[in-house]
């Protein structure tokens, strides 16, 4: 068989092989035949064998023969490729003009070194197809560095991106971003979504910004908590604002921050999420006694309202609010001192502040009591206080009062206590501490069914925000077509001088020089224009307001004029001081009114406006 072999005469070699032979000589016939293109003998040996995958290679060649193929060098090739002969099917497949099948042959077998000498005439799209499957081979045998680095050479930047980012390459990351084109948007938002992923939010936020996606970059900053940055941009974006601070109102309700967090999302314009966080707000404050709280965020609730007064559809039904909350600011803002005092045991407040609070409590709590104040501390109070500084008759009445409320055991003794011993008491209040109506010059008694207004004129008395003083003040209105514009330059900026002429007159003679005084003269009217305003229709029940003119404002110092600057749609408040050398300030934020030595005390304690916590170092109202 071996020397039909060694003179390719296949055929009878075969026919010498059916006499009986190995299977080790049958295969070695099997690849001669095969070699020497005797597709058919090479077939009946491989039959012998069961070698199937020669099997399929010799069908695959006949069919080709079939289809027209004639190229021998070709179909050796193929044979030497199957036997592992790669070098001279690479050489065969190049002598018959298919150096792409060489190709091909060493990208799959990896070898790519063998591979780039088959490369037609630098070919780009042959290249790239090259190097992408070295890199794919690469990755294939964990060389994965290898693989990023090939597919950056051969463009395939997502799949490098991939890799890189599933191994936390940031560095490799940065690089692939920063040398690709801004146009492509799809590779580069890959790195930022790994950036993120790899906490490595500036080099995300350094891609968004190449690609020109600021919505997404705002979501970045969001998700990552960089709220100045984030703020930055939606101040120089102002569409982004919602995007920015409506989140970072979340995040700061998350964090227990929710006055902050109001205020984002008022800023954001979200108004009903603000105003409801404000109410849980003011809701906790109450229910865990924390009233100083709960009347702060009763006046910022007030000042929402007040903010969306603006729109024409909900302007009524948001000044009724507005005034409500005021009023439930100032009713908590003094009950704060009232509850200090009968739940702790040392009290600081003095005697006369404690008194002035509970009659102001007492006077404002005619209809339905808010939640949270107490009308027996506020009646117990009243009760020690008035009766410790000689009001025995208010005394009387709060005790009184007291006998149909429930107390509770820790006060029971005490005001069962107070109640027989008051009875010892004259059965009248002290002249020292009954109020005056700086309009009418009327002394109010303490207890005064109307409320806190003067009994004879109706004024409303104007209270110290500290000690619940009266304060020496009377509230006056614009004569109609005066506006506040005008109002404020009629107002002169220094004290205005009286002039005296013919109040006197002085005559000389040779011997003597006289000086008459007309004291018939009432110089009330002349001196003071604003004072002959203040008088009223006695005996009237209806409320008079003080209405002036230009003359009269013209007439008026400004250091004795306050005015309360509301924003629309209120109208200005204006104020008139009547006991000029003593001070009153007026906070420009809250615009509540104090002494001024008490005002600067509390802003020392605190650093800030004791009602609506303006700082000192604000200088907007």
């Amino acid at each position: 068989m071996y020397q039909y072999l060694d003179r390719k005469m296949f055929k009878e070699a075969y026919q010498i092989a059916c006499l009986g032979v190995t299977d080790a000589d049958w295969r070695e016939l099997a690849m001669e035949a095969l070699e020497g293109l005797e597709f058919e003998t090479a077939r009946k040996a491989f039959t012998r064998v069961q070698d199937l995958r020669y099997l399929e290679l010799i069908s695959s060649i006949e069919e080709r023969k079939k289809r027209g193929e004639t190229n021998n060098d070709l179909f050796l090739a193929d044979v030497f490729s199957y036997q592992g002969k790669f070098h001279e099917a690479a050489k065969l497949y190049k002598r018959s003009g298919h150096e792409n099948l060489a190709l091909d042959m060493y990208t799959d077998l990896c070898m790519f070194e063998y591979a780039k000498d088959f490369l037609g005439s630098g070919d780009p799209k042959e290249t790239k197809m090259l190097i992408t499957k070295q890199a794919d081979w690469a990755r294939n045998i964990n060389e994965p560095k290898a693989a990023v680095e090939m597919y950056i050479s051969a463009g395939e930047h997502a799949k490098a991106i991939e890799i890189s980012g599933s191994h936390g390459w940031v560095d490799m990351l940065i690089d692939i971003a920063r040398k690709l084109d801004k146009a492509e948007r799809e590779p580069l938002l890959m790195c930022a979504c790994y950036f993120k992923k790899l906490d490595s939010p500036g080099y995300a936020a350094e891609t968004y910004l190449k690609i020109g996606d600021l919505k997404s970059l705002v979501q970045l900053y969001v998700d990552t908590k960089r709220w100045d940055e984030a703020f930055a941009l939606g101040e120089k974006h102002p569409e982004f604002k919602d995007d920015v601070y409506v989140p970072y109102a979340q995040w700061l309700a998350e964090n227990d921050r929710f006055e902050e967090a109001q205020k984002a999302f008022h800023k954001a314009g979200r108004q009903g999420e603000a105003v409801r966080v404000l109410e849980q707000l003011t809701h906790n404050a109450v229910v865990e006694s924390r009233f100083n709280d709960a009347a702060y965020y009763y006046w910022m609730l007030s000042m929402q309202c007040l903010d969306m007064a603006q729109d024409p559809a909900q302007k009524d039904a948001m000044l009724d609010k507005f005034h409500h909350f005021q009023h439930l600011a100032e009713l908590y803002h003094g009950y704060q001192t009232i509850h200090r005092y009968t739940e702790e045991p040392f009290s600081f407040d003095l005697p006369e502040t404690l008194f002035n609070i509970s009659k102001f409590l007492l006077h404002s709590l005619t209809k339905a009591t808010p939640l949270g104040i107490s009308k027996v501390n506020t009646l117990f109070t009243l009760a020690k206080q008035s009766k410790a500084l000689g009001a025995y008759k208010l005394a009387r009445h709060a005790y009184d009062k007291l006998r149909g409320l429930q107390i509770p055991a820790r006060i029971q003794k005490s005001i069962e206590l107070g109640t027989l011993t008051i009875r010892s008491k004259p059965f009248h209040d002290s002249e020292e501490l009954v109020p005056l109506c700086y309009r009418c010059s009327t002394n109010n008694p303490l207890l005064n069914n109307l409320g806190n207004v003067c009994i004879n004129c109706r004024q409303p008395f104007i209270f110290s925000a500290s000690s619940y003083e009266v304060l020496h003040l009377v509230e006056f209105y614009l004569e109609e077509g005066i506006t506040d514009e005008e109002a404020v330059a009629l107002i002169d900026l220094e004290a205005p001088r009286h002039k005296r002429e013919g109040k006197w007159r002085e005559t000389s003679s040779n011997n003597s020089q006289t000086l008459k005084l007309d004291e018939t003269m009432d110089s009330i009217g002349e001196d003071d224009p604003f004072t002959a305003k203040l008088s009223f229709e006695q005996g009237s029940s209806e409320f008079v307001p003080v209405v002036v003119n230009r003359s009269v404002l013209r007439s008026m110092s400004r250091r004795d004029v306050l005015i309360k600057r509301w924003p629309p749609p209120l109208q200005w408040q204006y104020f008139r001081s009547l006991l000029p050398d003593a001070s009153i300030t007026m906070c420009p934020s809250c615009f509540q009114m104090f002494h001024s030595e008490d005002y600067e005390l509390l802003v020392l304690q605190h650093a800030c406006c004791p009602y609506c916590r303006r700082r000192i170092d604000d200088t907007g109202p």
